[in-house]
């Protein structure tokens, strides 16, 4: 039967456990609050990979009379693998030592040790008092130092005091920590206690897997946005005396609606996959992503720049290209499709906010008094949905569970005041994988459609690694 590895986050009520407890396990409904003592109980909070439980950690009381504790111990003369049982049969019944004995408990059962500090204040006898106990129950131990503001004065003299009495030390801000940070903290585990290594290390690759099956899924749900946003098509019959241009306007309305609920179905999809179940974006009021999808606002800093985009935009204006081709009975050997690609260039940088503004965004045709709406014909939303969903997707995976502060988001988690999103940054080979894809979805390259999408896929699921890892 297979060993669940099992850590006990201990510390002095008020120190930050039930928020590393929070981050670690990456389950945002432990309770924090400011008020010390409200955890009195052991509650146990399991992380499972495909149904499997492979950590468990239990939120534990904080020391209640911890000096005191420390004095009994000491002067316990019995074998020394008795010394918690004995504790917990002489102190259970006492209600000035309740929490001690329920700390204890998980520690009796073999469980490791994370004992959190709040590092931003000085060391206290009471400090020592608890550290001394832990030592002395034989458990592996790891000392993490919970950084608050990152106030960092004290920190030599928590790490001299740790080395007296612990297998590893971390420091670890949980309201901040990133999944490179926790996979990080998971690994230094391991140095605690060479028999928990193997186990430690199925934990760590399991982590791993894990995270790179759901990076896979928000690539198909990216991948499935854009190919519902950007096929879009409609037609409508007009009637004698129907006034077109209100038509138009109209679909254009109802296609700017219809992508804002995609993105937004899209976003609520990949939050569920980072186990975020109370914390609902509240994005920073600076961030580009309160920005409507399609104000001028939002088309200016994300998507490509402008030498890009004549690049960008002879793909959507080879269409035009071959489809003059087509009327041609393919007479041109392509020469309509080098002329459309380049005045779709063109047009694409020489139109500017005009062309970048939605009102040129859906091709729309009048063919025997049937207006057919669709798909787009501009690129650049293509690297705009995909800019809104990475910096989406930045913003889910760097807030730690164990964060709390959802009503004053922090800046830095969006990358929000950037002239050029990250597609931008995209190599050419790179933004030529995505033209290509474009073209899939103009219909533009019927064929080897699977084939794009893949590479498209990869390209993403690159990107994302990339931005979990920062």
């Amino acid at each position: 039967m297979r060993t669940v590895p099992e850590f006990a986050v201990v510390g002095h009520p008020n120190e930050g456990k039930s928020s590393v407890l929070s981050t670690l396990a990456e389950d945002d409904s432990v309770r924090i609050s400011p008020m010390p003592g409200e955890t009195r109980e052991c509650q146990s909070f399991p992380v499972s990979v495909d149904g499997h439980e492979i950590i468990r950690f239990i939120d534990t009381p904080g020391f209640q009379n911890p000096q005191k504790t420390l004095r009994w111990m000491q002067e316990y003369q019995g074998a020394d693998e008795h010394l918690l049982q004995a504790f917990i049969d002489a102190h259970q019944e006492n209600p000035d030592f309740h929490d001690d004995c329920s700390l204890l408990q998980p520690l009796l059962r073999g469980a490791g040790i994370i004992f959190v500090v709040d590092g931003s204040r000085p060391l206290r006898n009471m400090d020592r008092a608890e550290m001394e106990i832990l030592r002395l129950t034989g458990c592996p131990r790891m000392a993490i130092i919970n950084c608050k503001d990152e106030e960092t004065d004290w920190l030599p003299k928590w790490q001299q005091e740790f080395r007296k009495h612990f297998n590893s030390i971390r420091i670890f801000n949980s309201c901040k920590a990133t999944y490179g940070e926790r996979i990080a903290l998971l690994e230094s585990l391991k140095s605690i206690d060479q028999d928990l290594q193997p186990v430690l290390d199925q934990v760590v690759t399991a982590f791993k897997r894990d995270w790179q099956e759901r990076n896979r899924q928000v690539t198909e749900l990216l991948l499935t946005f854009l190919e519902q946003g950007l096929r879009y098509s409609r037609s409508f019959a007009l009637k004698s005396g129907t006034d077109e241009t209100a038509v138009k306007n109209k679909l254009h309305k109802e296609y700017e609606e219809y992508l804002r609920s995609l993105e937004k179905k899209c976003q609520k999809q990949i939050r569920a996959l980072y186990k975020h179940n109370i914390f609902n974006v509240e994005l920073p009021d600076q961030s580009i992503l309160q920005e409507d999808l399609f104000s001028g606002k939002t088309w200016e800093f994300l998507g490509l720049n402008s030498s890009q985009l004549i690049m960008a935009g002879a793909v959507s204006g080879a269409a035009v290209g071959a489809g003059v081709d087509i009327a041609a009975a393919g007479m041109s050997f392509g020469i309509f499709s080098t002329i459309g690609g380049l005045v779709g260039a063109a047009g694409t940088a020489i139109k500017g906010r005009e062309f970048l503004s939605g009102r040129e965004l859906l091709g729309m045709r009048l063919d025997n008094q049937q207006l057919r709406v669709g798909p787009v014909k501009n690129i650049q939303l293509l690297f705009i949905l995909l800019d809104r969903q990475f910096l989406f997707y930045s913003h889910i995976v760097n807030w730690a569970h164990g964060r709390r502060d959802y009503n004053n988001p922090a800046s830095d988690m969006s990358n929000s005041l950037q002239k050029i999103g990250l597609t931008g940054t995209w190599s050419r080979a790179e933004r030529k994988v995505t033209e290509k894809f474009w073209g899939t979805l103009q219909g533009i390259e019927s064929s080897a459609t699977d084939e794009q999408r893949d590479t498209m896929g990869q390209l993403i699921r690159k990107t994302l690694r990339e931005i979990s890892l920062r």
